[in-house]
């Protein structure tokens, strides 16, 4: 007992040892930058692929204008391949359509996913939702002699982190998370895929099955209520995805504007004729 006292005291010693060592052998904060007459250490400084800023810029900047300005791209049009989008489907910013990619009606695509259409054609069915993280592909051909197309159906639930390449996901699929479904693969409708199956090439999957696994491998068959249950699962997946919509609706900050100068003390008349001159509100209000 003494002796297994000891060995941890000892692993704790050793630990908070090597925690003073790479403490101390971190390189201090040095001047890195002068800007309008302040020096800048590094640490003052967070870095975007699209800006530099220090971090009390950051504070001040509005939210929608930080974003905005965040330099990353969405729709990235490859020569001739230009990705689509319907007007009510819901691609996060800082989703990645790239090339030939078509996301049609309440479709959505959730945060951080990247759809690279560059060698071929991915389409996203109605009402169909793609989780976080996810990365959809598409090969300039399939081994299978097949289309090498990324086809998504209708009503088709992803899971979040999970990797499709020039596959056919028919209509009414639900994929767990963390699956990897390869070149001319086909899942067919009412079909499920547990998480963290892996679909080799050329794979079909049969209507109405469960499977699961690395290969992925029949599990059992789909109940009724599982299948009734399919479509009701992407739909509610969908009403959540509206919620997050009107968080990036391209709507303008004149009333910010409005509420920080009349906040100010003495200056509510000033602010009401700043906003008359610039035709944001009536002159009489």
């Amino acid at each position: 007992m003494a002796g297994a006292v000891r060995c941890q005291a000892r692993g704790a010693g050793l630990m908070r040892g090597l925690a003073r060592i790479a403490s101390s052998s971190l390189p201090i904060a040095a001047p890195t930058a002068v800007i309008g007459g302040r020096i800048l250490q590094r640490s003052d400084f967070v870095t975007d692929s699209g800006f530099i800023a220090t971090r009390q810029q950051c504070r001040e900047m509005s939210t929608h204008v930080s974003w905005d300005y965040r330099g990353q791209r969405q729709m990235v049009p490859l020569g001739g391949r230009v990705p689509s989008m319907a007007v009510d489907a819901f691609v996060a910013p800082n989703v990645v359509l790239a090339g030939s990619v078509e996301v049609q009606d309440k479709a959505c695509v959730f945060y951080g996913s990247v759809l690279r259409g560059d060698l071929n054609k991915i389409v996203v069915g109605f009402c169909s939702n793609i989780g976080d993280k996810c990365v959809l592909h598409a090969a300039a051909s399939s081994p299978t002699g097949l289309s090498a197309e990324t086809q998504i159906g209708k009503y088709v639930t992803i899971g979040n982190f999970s990797t499709l390449r020039s596959c056919t996901i028919e209509d009414e699929v639900v994929i767990g998370q963390r699956c990897v479904i390869m070149e001319g693969s086909l899942v067919e409708t009412h079909a499920i895929l547990e998480a963290g199956s892996v679909v080799p090439p050329g794979r079909r999957i049969p209507s109405g099955e469960v499977w699961a696994g690395n290969p992925a491998r029949f599990v059992r068959e789909v109940s009724y209520d599982e299948i009734a249950a399919i479509p009701r699962l992407a739909e509610g997946i969908r009403e959540i995805a509206e919620s997050h919509m009107g968080e990036f609706l391209p709507f303008t900050h004149e009333y910010q504007l409005k509420e920080n100068l009349c906040g100010m003390k003495g200056e509510v008349v000033i602010a009401q004729l700043l906003l008359a001159s610039l035709k944001l509100i009536d002159p009489l209000w």
